[in-house]
């Protein structure tokens, strides 16, 4: 390569370096004082040069000229333009400046570019939109939360106010109906209580005022003490409870036994409820690794629809309500069980088809 190919090439790379230097996403206050002093002291110094053509004055005024209109500038963009940038941060933090703070906006600020600035700010316009679409969807949640209440709390209420009213108005002496319409209002206040029951249990999970109180245990055993406390439920419907073949090797689980007993009560509750007539009830037990073990209820019932999946857990999700209803429940079983769950530090999850059946499934800590 010749010499004047090789002067054109660094010629150029030091041009593009210099440029690159001083692009508007590079320059630092510092940078674009220095370079604004830079080119007012060439200016001057070539006026100066062209009236007095004595070098040691040019020298004399480049030099005061680069140092006064540096530290001019410098001071301006610091105590002018910072200043309105340290109010963008006030206004993203809105609070009172800690020490650390004040040592940010004195020495890390001004060294800031106007992009990172910039970055900065998009930042917390993107968390704040994160937060507004929470707070959205909280709300949209909250009025759907005080929909489902109040439309589960009326539903008793107003037939246990029929019932009474009639009752009242002359049904209490006809010996064929009065007997029957306190056996239905009682039932509608026994669901009355059971929600209120749920609703308690339910904030306290969710509050952390409920304790999990761990323990060891064989958790077969319990699988099979839930069988036997649900079995003339499940007789009613002809419905056979078995633990699937190969797990029956006693494997001891460390959890809250009692709360435990509650999970395994709904799920195989569940099973019952929405089971078919002569249907089966599987539980399986699995070790998945040293730490977890997974525990699974399965039903042959109606099953849930795909879209539906998603949101089984939610405080009074009904899949179908006007079923669910006729069945009974609060609508709150399946969400006590994902806190009581997610209390131990484990997770539930669900796998269902229409028409094929439904498998619970939820992890507990291994006691082995």
């Amino acid at each position: 390569m010749s010499s004047e190919k090789f002067g054109l090439i660094s010629s150029y790379y030091n041009n593009y370096s210099l440029w690159s230097m001083f692009k508007a996403k590079n320059l630092s206050p510092q940078k674009l004082a220095g370079f604004t002093a830079l080119i007012l002291s060439a200016i001057i110094t070539l006026g100066t040069l062209l009236i007095d053509g004595n070098w040691k004055i040019v020298l004399t005024a480049f030099i005061l000229t680069f140092l006064v209109s540096y530290y001019l500038y410098l001071y301006t963009l610091q105590n002018f333009i910072y200043r309105k940038i340290k109010l963008i941060y006030k206004f993203i933090y809105q609070t009172k400046a800690s020490k650390r703070e004040e040592f940010f906006n004195k020495n890390i600020l001004p060294l800031k570019t106007i992009e990172e600035v910039s970055e900065d700010v998009e930042k917390w316009a993107s968390q704040k939109k994160e937060e507004l679409d929470m707070l959205r969807r909280n709300e949209e949640f909250r009025k759907e939360f005080l929909l489902n209440l109040s439309h589960e709390l009326k539903t008793p209420i107003f037939a246990v106010q029929g019932y009474i009213h009639t009752l009242l108005d002359g049904a209490l002496e006809d010996p064929n109906v009065n007997k029957l319409f306190l056996k239905n209002a009682t039932k509608n206040i026994d669901r009355l209580c059971r929600l209120i029951d749920d609703l308690d249990e339910i904030s306290k999970l969710e509050s952390g005022e409920m304790t999990i109180n761990s323990e060891n245990f064989t958790i077969q055993d319990l699988i099979k003490d839930v069988f036997d406390t649900l079995s003339l439920k499940a007789n009613t419907k002809g419905i056979k409870f078995s633990v699937k073949k190969g797990c029956e090797a006693p494997i001891h689980v460390l959890a809250d036994k009692e709360k435990v007993r509650q999970v395994l009560i709904n799920l195989v509750d569940n099973s019952i409820k929405y089971g078919r007539q002569d249907g089966h009830t599987v539980a399986s037990i699995y070790t998945m690794d040293d730490k977890r073990v997974l525990i699974e209820i399965s039903d042959d019932g109606i099953g849930i629809a795909e879209e539906h999946l998603p949101r089984v857990f939610e405080r009074f999700y009904r899949t179908d309500r006007a079923r669910s209803r006729d069945i009974g429940g609060t609508g709150l079983g399946l969400a006590i069980v994902k806190h009581i769950v997610e209390a131990h530090g484990q997770t539930i999850n669900i796998r269902s088809k229409p028409e094929i059946g439904s498998t619970f499934g939820f992890t507990l800590g291994s006691g082995d």
